[in-house]
């Protein structure tokens, strides 16, 4: 970079340009001049070389340059475009390849952090769980601190790692990565704008960063309002959404005027219509809707139907009241929760309920409202055609770049987390038998009601997936021991990790041991983990460790499900429960088969064949939905019958072979 010459001041000048003083303005290149014109500067400024085009939608072309704006304390880089700034651009390093245009002011004003260390007043408006974001932010150091208040030490050291990645971050100058563009747009102060990101038309963008990058770009859409914010990379903010103390998760969509403040969305959220307020949206939490707000949750793989609601104020101290629905779990249409309340994993939610129900024991269930009244239906969204669905889907519809992913997602619908669980939920069931008698017409638990039919159908459904799960967790197993003789065999299936026993958790997304969380979160207070970058890495370790340590659990909860004892257990054990897997697998399998098969029939026919014979609406439906025989699902499942089966036979029969 060097000092203008005096011709070449003459050029600027007669272009339309001015200086406070042209001695701070450097360039690379006086040949580049002439694609700088109607230009004000001041301080000092730093421009590149104007050697490219361009190339606009509708085959336009464009040449970089400086056309019509006022500058002070700029960098610009080589091959930038800016032109039709409205007021000024101050304080901002642009690196190369950048197009600005039409926007009306760009500033950084005072040191800022761009959105790091900004505290989310999440689950709890009132304040009390408040997690600072920052751009290393995942779901699970945001769960810990949102939720072990009980540790003040650890919290502490959270809050110093976020301060040093806040200090690392403070600048007194605003970034514009390379390749970014920034059209149409209102105003933007004190940002951090990614390389390879697209704003359009937003209407203002306040201490905020955009963590994008050329794998994985952010576009901002039109009329989008953002203040005090982060948004992380591959995610999109359209159509006049506005949030406000937000921090977005990557590959995340909102949009379709969705508003939002004091909010957590983390990996692959879907937000559209709506509104929250204080929520903490883990992992595939998805709103579609204009009437649902969802405010003081906790969410994860949740899917909310239009008008669901949720209340955390009962006009005594406050908003201070939160709630839960674990991961998996929807709302129906008009559905509405009174907090405080905790609806168990992969459970649906029907209905007003106003009795703060806890129904966290009890997963794959259904709270439906009956004259004011919550009763629950243990276990029965197990054999729900949409569940399995919807467990199938996540992983395919994860948009993030493969590499750099903060969030350490587990898809499995049946863990270690979900079937401890169900045992809890069977010995509940159980002791509710007892204690009301086999021919009780209803069952009281917590708030909620629970059928004779319902009661005893959630205890054949909660043995079913757990068999399944031993067994699939047995086989995977076989799968990777030497099978040759039964030594071997019963040798093989000992764990080799001594981690995965007792209770396990979901913080996040994250499933996995809580003595191995609990270790972790000891080494933060003993400050052996001094970053969030070195305890996200641990969180990622413990990730990729799962199937290991799922098999500790799996295996002690089979010999105590079994009845069986380790130094005891023999083949025709082995044999026994690849069986009652076989049998399991086959028997679920059929009812989704069953639950499908209710979509293709007479009654979701109707509407159909509008002007027709009943043939017609048959031939519509057909044309429309297609065949009950030929549809995706139902032949999957019909094949997944056939493969479990044939797996189930080979087992056995490898089995039998090395007795």
């Amino acid at each position: 970079m060097t000092q203008l010459t005096p011709s070449g001041i003459r050029r600027l000048e007669q272009q339309g340009c001015s200086a406070e003083d042209w001695a701070r303005i450097l360039v690379a290149d006086e040949a580049s001049l002439k694609y700088i014109r109607n230009v004000r500067f001041s301080g000092a400024c730093t421009i590149g070389t104007f050697a490219k085009s361009f190339e606009m939608p509708g085959g336009i072309h464009k040449h970089t340059g400086i056309f019509n704006a006022t500058l002070h304390n700029v960098s610009i880089g080589d091959d930038c475009c800016v032109e039709n700034i409205k007021n000024y651009i101050a304080n901002y390093d642009i690196a190369d390849n950048c197009f600005i245009e039409n926007v009306d002011i760009i500033l950084c004003d005072g040191p800022s952090s761009f959105g790091n260390g900004v505290e989310v007043a999440v689950l709890n408006e009132t304040g009390g769980r408040e997690v600072t974001i920052h751009d290393q932010l995942t779901a699970h150091e945001a769960y810990i601190e949102a939720m072990y208040r009980h540790r003040p030490a650890l919290i502490d050291q959270l809050k110093h790692f976020a301060a040093a990645r806040v200090a690392e971050r403070t600048s007194s100058r605003g970034t514009i990565g390379s390749h970014a563009t920034i059209v149409d747009t209102g105003y933007i102060k004190n940002m951090y704008v990614g390389p390879w990101a697209k704003v359009e038309g937003a209407g203002r963008l306040k201490n905020g960063t955009l963590n994008s990058r050329k794998e994985a770009p952010i576009h901002i859409g039109y009329g989008v309002i953002a203040d005090d914010f982060i948004v992380q990379d591959g995610s999109s903010v359209e159509d006049c959404t506005t949030i406000s103390r937000c921090y977005v998760g990557q590959a995340c969509s909102l949009g379709h005027g969705y508003s939002a403040s004091d909010s957590l969305f983390f990996c692959n959220c879907q937000e559209e219509n709506g509104e929250a307020c204080a929520i903490f949206a883990g992992p595939f939490t998805v709103t579609h809707h204009k009437s649902t707000l969802l405010i003081a949750g906790m969410f994860s793989f949740m899917n909310a139907g239009s008008g669901s609601n949720q209340s955390n104020h009962m006009y005594k101290l406050g908003p201070i009241h939160q709630g839960a629905l674990e991961r998996g779990a929807k709302t129906s249409s008009d559905s509405y929760i009174l907090w405080p309340a905790r609806i168990g994993a992969f459970s649906l939610v029907m209905g007003r309920h106003s009795s703060n129900p806890d129904t966290s024991a009890l997963p794959f269930s259904y709270l439906i409202e009956k004259k004011g009244e919550t009763y629950l239906a243990p276990a029965v969204n197990l054999r729900s055609v949409g569940t399995v669905r919807d467990a199938q889907k996540w992983p395919k519809r994860d948009k993030r770049h493969a590499e750099g992913r903060l969030d350490q997602v587990n898809f499995n619908l049946l863990s270690p987390y979900t079937i401890d669980k169900m045992m809890q939920g069977l010995k509940i069931l159980n002791e509710l038998e007892q204690l009301s008698g086999p021919t009780s017409d209803v069952y009281a638990y917590q708030s909620a009601k629970i059928s004779n039919t319902a009661l005893h159908r959630g205890q054949q459904l909660y043995r079913i997936a757990i068999q399944k799960f031993l067994g699939n967790s047995l086989i995977s197993r076989l799968e990777r021991i030497d099978t040759s003789t039964a030594e071997s065999i019963l040798e093989g299936i000992k764990p080799t990790s001594t981690m995965g026993h007792g209770i396990w958790l979901d913080l996040a997304g994250l499933i996995a041991p809580k003595e191995s969380i609990t270790a972790i979160l000891d080494e933060v207070e003993r400050g052996s983990v001094t970053s969030a970058a070195q305890l996200n890495a641990r969180l990622r370790a413990l990730h990729a460790a799962y199937y290991d340590y799922e098999w500790t659990w799996a295996y002690d909860k089979m010999l105590d499900y079994y009845g069986l004892y380790a130094d005891h257990i023999t083949i025709e054990d082995l044999i026994a429960i690849v069986e009652q897997w076989q049998e399991s697998v086959v028997q679920l399998d059929r009812m989704l088969y069953a639950d499908a098969k209710k979509e293709f029939s007479l009654s979701a026919k109707t509407g159909f064949g509008f002007d027709g014979t009943p043939h017609t609406a048959e031939a519509d439906f057909e044309q429309v939905r297609g065949a009950f025989e030929s549809n995706p699902f139902v032949t999957e499942t019909m094949a997944h019958i056939e493969r479990k089966s044939a797996l189930g036979r080979d087992i056995i029969a490898m089995l039998k072979q090395a007795l």
